[in-house]
């Protein structure tokens, strides 16, 4: 029986492939990341991306497993934005905030296919004016490009014709272990000397507090588990989900973050143009429907989401780029995931 998308219109899919023999998969619905296999070094393909049993279930899940959210990534505090002296009220979906772009985010969009070929895939899609309340046109593009070095490149661009906020990310989950499972015996190393401490509904009470000292310093790498929990500021969100303020200030030829799967077969590398990371530690992921077995559990996923702090909008006083695009500029988002199998 053929997927059908909420339009009633055929799902695309799209495979890129590499020569050394990295698999991945991506579908117009969403301009959503389905699927990425790496060669291990006694033959096999490790997918390290939870996923949905069919296109059709992506749709009938709310976690965001590996699709484009926007206009604005992460969470807006009230659904609210104060802009010379004007506020916009915008779309509700996690009340009282609006979450990831709103109820109809562009994770809930067909994307036009621009070109695509075995290397690459380009995504476009056109936002209105008041699109989830968002102020202006929006048009933005998403490519996924796949290099001989094991690399996922993501670059999203934008374009606005009134001033808006703009925060484009991929949520995709990762688990880089052979089978899927808890992520927490994983190792993690996050480039940041700074994290944003948000209460019970993810939304930042005050500023940035330094990593050190607390449980939220990933600057050596250490397992997940190692501080899981330990304290209220995870306690208040069910484990991390936290943005950190990275070093490499959108440097890409500096880490932002390393993962190691738990028997130490595969590593990821992270690199971003964008201020911050946040690492979410799939605290809400019980239920949903998974590739091969069933559902998945709490924790058998994580997020390294490259992004602005979250509520930026709304704190011109964080030291970090302006996240209000205007009429005339251009917004760009660069992403790299290696991976490096042993």
């Amino acid at each position: 029986m053929l997927d059908l998308a909420p339009n009633g219109q055929p799902f695309c899919l799209s495979f890129l492939r590499n020569k050394a023999g990295m698999v991945v998969s991506v579908m117009d619905w969403g301009a959503t990341l389905l699927s990425c296999q790496i060669p291990m070094g006694d033959g096999s393909l490790r997918e390290t991306l939870l996923g949905c049993p069919s296109p059709t279930d992506y749709s009938q899940q709310n976690a965001y497993l590996g699709a484009s959210v926007g206009r604005y990534a992460n969470r807006i505090a009230n659904g609210q934005l104060l802009h010379n002296g004007e506020i916009i009220r915008l779309e509700i979906n996690s009340p009282p905030h609006q979450l990831h772009g709103g109820p109809e985010g562009f994770d809930k969009r067909r994307w036009r296919i621009l070109s695509q070929d075995e290397q690459h895939v380009l995504y476009a899609l056109d936002s209105p004016e008041g699109d989830q309340g968002f102020p202006g046109l929006l048009q933005v593009t998403a490519q996924y490009l796949l290099t001989e070095d094991n690399t996922l490149r993501i670059v999203y661009q934008a374009t606005v014709d009134k001033p808006c906020p703009v925060n484009l990310t991929n949520h995709a989950y990762f688990n880089l272990d052979c089978e899927p499972g808890d992520i927490r015996d994983h190792y993690l190393q996050i480039d940041a000397d700074s994290y944003l401490p948000v209460d019970s509904t993810g939304i930042p009470p005050a500023g940035l507090r330094s990593v050190e000292g607390t449980s939220f310093d990933f600057r050596t790498a250490k397992s997940i588990a190692q501080d899981f929990l330990s304290d209220t500021c995870q306690q208040a969100v069910k484990g991390y989900d936290h943005a950190f303020l990275l070093q490499a200030k959108g440097d890409l030829s500096h880490p932002a973050a390393k993962l190691w799967s738990s028997d130490g077969q595969l590593e990821m590398r992270v690199y971003t143009t964008a201020p911050a990371l946040q690492f979410y530690s799939g605290n809400y992921l019980e239920g949903t429907s998974a590739r091969e077995q069933g559902i998945y559990h709490d924790h058998h996923g994580l997020a390294l989401e490259s992004q602005f702090l979250p509520d930026s909008p709304n704190h011109p006083e964080w030291s970090q780029p302006d996240c209000w695009l205007k009429p005339g500029e251009r917004y760009e988002s660069v992403t790299e995931y290696q991976f490096i199998a042993s």
